[in-house]
This record gives structure tokens, C-alpha cells and sequence, in this order.
């Protein structure tokens, strides 16, 4: 028992330190793109998602040579697979547009919508019957987004904001469809490798159409971008391999503090109060439904391990009863028998 414990407690200890690094590696891409300039959006998701192609591809390949299997894309999955990518692009493209025109941890805040987002295709998608805490919950999250917004008259000063909105909105969208292709057993890199592949080829004829000359310091910073998104992909990876999302899933929300301070560190970005307030809601409102989730769960495994223990003192009581103890009316039963037996002998 004591060894069991020890493997949880050090596994959960390790899903919660791949958390922290994928939330840093995340903010540390967003830094790299809002460095890079002032470039079209679709070229720096060129780059980005390039580096993950590359990297999820040679990864499929290698585990292909071990098992073909990997490479199929099971009957009924391709669509979904479509679907995720197409989310996906929509939202790595409002991400990215939101990168470059407002305060880091803001657009990164607003991407952090898709959980609830992820909540609500669910319910269309999977069949998931929404419970009173997640209509509740994706309603106080979508007020927190309104105070990052600023809702106003001008359009054009919103854009920013609506497209990381729109990103965060896209991105839920595609993590429901993954969740979808899981349930084909499609490959995990398979799925990455496939949405890079659709991304890269949506943006490159805007690429070309807007294409902008870049400096040798700009290609570093978009390939340190790529790096960086593969270093957060794999340790999203990592912590879900290491432990249960219901027990790590608040630790994705470390990428807003990491991008907080690095927007501060390096571009001198305060967030207004607006938006801390909203940054306090929707991360209370992920806080509440973590501490709820936890708590169902945790009555789930005690109701468990109750049934279980219920189940195996019948079964050691049955043994008991078959092998003649612990009934002392039995035994009594069966002296009682033996003795008039030998009367009757006698």
C-alpha cells in the first residue's frame, strides 16, 4: 500500500511539474510571436506550425516502424479529424492576430475560454448532458471574457480582442473533436501531424499573398516560436501521461501568470484593472469546477472501494460459511446430527 501511494503521489508530482512547463513553454511561444513584428499573422503560423509538422511527423514515423497501424485513420475518423483542424486553424489564427495587437497575457487569457468552449461542443458533439455547474460555469467565464474584451462602439479597436475570443472559442471547438478522435483510437501524433499539415497548407496561399521580407532575427524568433509550441505540446503530453486531468487541468492556467510576468519583463505590459478582474473570474470560475471535479471523483472512488470492500467480505464470508466457521449454529447443527446418528448406530 505504502509503495502505491508513494507512485501516485511521485506521478502527480511529475504531471503538475509538465504542466508548469507546458504553461511557460505556451507563454514563451506567445512571447516569440509578439516579438517577431508586425507580420501577417498566417506567415508566423506558417513557421509555428511547421516546427510541429516536423517534429509529431518524425515522431509518427518513428512509432511506425514498430507498429504500421499508426499511420490509419480508422473508419468513421477522418471528419472529425477535418473538423479538429479546421477549429484548430481558426483558433491558432485568432490566437496569433491577438498576439501581435494586445497585451500578451490578454490574448492568452482569452485563448484560456476553451476549456468551456470545449464544454459546450461537447454537449452537440459527444452527447454530454450539461450539468448546472458547467452552464453556470461557461456563463461566469464568458462575463470574465466581456471585462478582457472591453465591449465598445469601435470596431476596429475591438478586433484584436474579438479574434482571440474567436481563437479561444476555435481552439474548445478542436479539443471536443480530439476527444472524438480518441474514441476511434485515432494516433495521438497523427492527429497533431494532420492539423499542422491542414494549418500550414490553409495559411500558405495567404502567405504568399501577403508575404512580408523577414530579417534573419525575425526567422529565429518564429522558429523559437515552432520550439516552444512542441516544448508546451509535449509537456500537456507529459502531464496528462503522469496523471488525471481532473487532478492537474487548473495548472494549464499557470501559462497566464508566466505570461504576465514575461509581457512585464520584456514589453513593459501592465494588464488595466478590467482585465485582471476578468483574468480573476475566468480562472476562479476553471478554480470552482476543478474543486468540484475533484470532490465528485474523490466520492465516485470511495463509493468504489466501499462496494468492493462490501463485495469482498460476502465473498470471505461465503468461504467462511463453505469451509464451516464462523456459524456456530451450523456446527452446532452438524454435533447435534452426528450425535443421534451414533445413538442410532448404537
Amino acid at each position: 500500500m505504502l509503495n502505491i501511494a508513494f507512485m501516485e503521489k511521485t506521478n502527480l508530482k511529475k504531471g503538475i511539474v509538465f504542466a508548469l512547463i507546458s504553461g511557460f513553454c505556451f507563454a514563451l511561444m506567445g512571447i516569440f510571436v509578439r516579438a517577431s513584428g508586425d507580420l501577417p499573422f498566417f506567415q508566423k503560423t506558417v513557421f509555428r506550425n511547421s516546427m510541429a509538422l516536423i517534429i509529431a511527423a518524425s515522431a509518427l514515423f518513428a512509432k511506425a516502424k514498430k507498429n504500421p497501424q499508426v499511420l490509419r485513420i480508422p473508419k468513421g475518423s477522418l471528419k472529425y479529424l477535418i473538423f479538429r483542424s479546421i477549429f484548430g486553424t481558426v483558433g491558432i489564427f485568432g490566437n496569433f492576430y491577438a498576439l501581435s495587437k494586445m497585451n500578451v497575457s490578454d490574448a492568452n487569457m482569452l485563448n484560456k475560454m476553451s476549456p468551456f468552449f470545449s464544454l459546450l461542443m461537447s454537449f452537440f458533439l459527444l452527447g454530454e448532458k450539461p450539468t448546472a455547474i458547467s452552464i453556470i460555469s461557461l456563463v461566469t467565464a464568458f462575463t470574465g471574457a466581456l471585462l478582457v474584451i472591453k465591449p465598445s462602439a469601435d470596431i476596429y479597436k475591438m478586433a484584436p480582442a474579438l479574434a482571440g475570443f474567436a481563437g479561444g472559442m476555435g481552439a474548445g471547438f478542436a479539443y471536443a473533436n480530439v476527444r472524438k478522435c480518441h474514441e476511434f483510437k485515432v494516433e495521438g501524433y497523427l492527429v497533431i501531424a494532420f492539423f499542422s499539415a491542414f494549418s500550414v497548407v490553409a495559411a500558405i496561399p495567404f502567405t504568399i499573398a501577403y508575404f512580408e521580407p523577414m530579417s534573419a532575427k525575425q526567422v529565429v524568433l518564429l522558429i523559437g516560436a515552432g520550439t516552444a509550441a512542441a516544448g508546451g505540446q509535449m509537456g500537456i503530453t507529459g502531464a496528462y501521461f503522469n496523471a488525471p486531468s481532473y487532478k492537474i487541468s487548473i495548472y494549464e492556467y499557470s501559462q497566464i501568470v508566466f505570461s504576465a510576468l514575461l509581457g512585464l519583463i520584456i514589453f513593459s505590459q501592465v494588464p488595466d484593472c478590467l482585465s485582471i478582474a476578468g483574468y480573476v473570474i475566468i480562472i476562479g470560475t476553471a478554480l470552482v469546477v476543478f474543486i468540484l471535479s475533484n470532490a465528485k471523483k474523490n466520492r465516485e472512488t470511495a463509493s468504489g472501494k466501499s462496494d468492493a470492500g462490501e463485495r469482498g467480505a460476502e465473498k470471505n464470508d461465503a468461504g467462511k460459511t463453505a469451509s464451516g466457521e464462523n456459524l456456530p449454529e451450523v456446527k452446532e447443527a452438524v454435533n447435534e446430527e452426528a450425535t443421534d446418528e451414533g445413538k442410532r448406530s448404537c
